[in-house]
């Protein structure tokens, strides 16, 4: 896992997203439930030793909330677009 490239997925992509999560987890109009989840996917980005087990991790983490019903419209927005990272990742993983 010390290296660049971890089959198509690169460490400076985990970080960006692990950073925008942080930056997500901050945002106190996003209600605790979904902040809890999100704190659930950057532990799976960060912590699982295989890239696409932690990816794949946080996309099930991330979905179950994306549509919860409070959550304010730019909190959703934000959960898709990095669900949209996460789901690249993943298909370069493939």
């Amino acid at each position: 896992m010390e290296s660049e490239e971890m089959a198509g997925t690169s460490k400076e992509d985990l970080e960006k997203l692990v950073s925008f999560l942080d930056s997500m987890l901050q945002d106190n109009s996003i209600p605790r439930n979904v902040r809890a989840n999100l704190a659930l996917a950057k532990e799976r980005l960060q912590k699982s030793e295989d890239p696409a087990a932690g990816i794949g991790g946080a996309i099930y983490a991330l979905d179950e909330v994306s549509n919860d019903i409070n959550l304010p419209t730019h909190g959703r927005t934000m959960i898709w677009n990095l669900l949209s990272e996460l789901e690249a990742m993943k298909e370069k993983e493939v």
